[in-house]
């Protein structure tokens, strides 16, 4: 006993090493097998190996994507398929209300989406919290059958008072409720609604908590989508939580800016089947599509063929960039994007500047004034690549800015959840929705112009006059834009 206690007391340090090395080893070797990225497999190598233990432990718990390889991933993809509703016709050419060049770019989305392309949707703009939260209050208010809610964030806040007031009167009235909130997005506000919620006698849920059943999240696959889903044939969806700083009438002259959707019509259904699958991916509960929708009328005009995209970290990964490459590559005249966290890959990078390059206008609209300081600096560090192309990179001098907005030629609309970053695109569940409709494509393109009316353009003269300094802080910032 003394020899090995004499032996672990002189030689402990190599022992540690030679530990280290082995469990390093062996991480390392996982990441480079399960990474598809080149550059992704190259640093989780470098960090596990250069880092020892502290490398491998931020491995385990950021850098696996433990939604691709878990059972549920494909029980969900077979599941989908229950909750699309087939009394819908899937809707034909598109040329007619569209433009003949997005034909191509509708068949690409029907092998991505594996949601049909469905016709007779009624689908409204509705600008920031002033016309959403109203809107979204009185349809939980007029609720007879069920209510399906999800977000990202949902504050426990002045606004967010009034949604638990509106669900609970809908309780109190028999009706069926489900809601479900990221497991980090409730952390943002003290204390979290859903004890509030689950006070009221509301069914309400986490989304990705710890496997081992412990109250704590996973930094990255966060679920980013927001919906409402109200009696089977009304919907709302687009890129706002549920907070009181998107709303004037609340948070005053400084409040932010955002864009959602309201839609009457066959989509709704499908924006149900998403919640529905994370519904039971959370809680292992299935809701039957049958008990969940009712017979509607029709929806007023215009009604226009639209479908959802999802994309998540498992066999929908990077459905939502496959979306834009196809957009980009079949654009005639004029691109409008409008984001407010604007860090692409160097894929997309080059396919903004191909459109650009072949004689499409490329308008970028990102804020002046952004709400997460770093993410700003990653962006300016990267806008040069976007600009040498010809791409246009406007800055609006307006409120912080939330949208998530683009239409190609007029004719053709995305919209959603999704940002322009590595986390929406490739760690986080999103949702989005391509519309085929002129009307509606005009609407976003004049409320983008009517933001670039108010920026400043930014220029590769701007950047390059930046000190040095602070074009150094930028660059080693945006090293870390995937992670951001």
């Amino acid at each position: 006993m003394n020899i090995l206690t004499d032996f672990l007391r002189e030689y402990w340090p190599h022992l540690a090493a030679l530990l280290s090395l082995a469990f390093s080893l062996v991480v390392a070797a996982q990441a480079a097998m399960q990474k598809n990225d080149v550059r992704a497999a190259i640093a989780w190598v470098g960090v596990i190996l250069m880092s020892p233990f502290v490398g491998a432990f931020l491995y385990l718990v950021a850098g696996i994507n433990r939604i691709r390889h878990d059972q549920m991933s494909a029980q969900r993809s077979r599941l989908i398929k229950d909750y699309v509703n087939s009394a819908h016709p899937t809707f034909g050419n598109v040329g007619p209300v569209s433009a003949p060049q997005f034909a191509s770019l509708r068949v690409l989305c029907d092998q991505v989406s594996r949601f049909p392309l469905q016709g007779g949707n009624h689908i409204t703009l509705l600008d920031s919290g002033d016309q959403a939260y109203p809107a979204m209050l009185q349809a939980i208010d007029e609720a007879q059958h069920c209510i399906a809610l999800q977000s990202y964030i949902f504050d426990h806040d002045r606004i967010g008072l009034r949604f638990v007031d509106a669900l609970r009167r809908a309780q109190e009235r028999g009706i069926e409720i489900r809601v479900l909130i990221d497991a980090v997005g409730a952390r943002y506000s003290r204390p979290p609604i859903l004890r509030l919620l689950e006070r009221n006698g509301i069914r309400a849920d986490r989304f990705m908590t710890n496997p081992l059943g412990l109250r704590s999240a996973y930094a990255n696959l966060r679920s980013h989508r927001k919906i409402l889903f109200v009696d089977g044939h009304l919907g709302f969806m687009g890129g706002m939580n549920i907070r009181e700083s998107f709303m004037a009438s609340l948070a005053g002259r400084r409040a932010d800016i955002d864009t959602h959707f309201r839609i009457e019509g066959p989509l709704a259904t499908q924006l149900f089947a998403v919640f529905a699958n994370d519904w039971e991916f959370a809680t292992g509960e299935r809701l039957l599509i049958e008990d969940w929708t009712c017979v509607s009328s029709l929806p007023p005009e215009p009604r226009v063929p639209a479908r959802c995209i999802r994309s998540s970290p498992d066999r929908f990964m990077a459905a939502t960039h496959r979306v834009l490459l196809g957009a980009l590559a079949v654009a005639q005249h004029h691109v409008r994007i409008q984001s407010p966290y604007f860090l692409p890959d160097q894929v997309l990078i080059g396919a903004l500047n191909t459109a650009a390059r072949r004689g499409i206008q490329v308008d970028i609209v990102i804020p002046g004034r952004n709400n997460l300081r770093l993410v700003n600096y990653a962006m300016t560090a990267q806008l040069a690549q976007v600009l040498e192309g010809g791409c246009r990179i406007w800055r609006c001098h307006k409120n912080f800015d939330h949208s998530k907005l683009l239409t190609i030629d007029g004719a053709w609309s995305y919209v959603g959840s999704s940002n322009l970053d590595p986390r929406s695109l490739r760690l986080n569940f999103e949702l989005d929705m391509e519309i085929y409709d002129r009307a509606l494509a005009t609407q976003i393109a004049q409320r983008i112009d009517a933001d670039i009316a108010q920026s400043e353009r930014v220029t590769l003269e701007a950047l390059n006059a930046m000190p040095y300094l602070k074009r150094l802080r930028n660059r080693v910032i945006w090293l870390a834009s995937p992670y951001l």
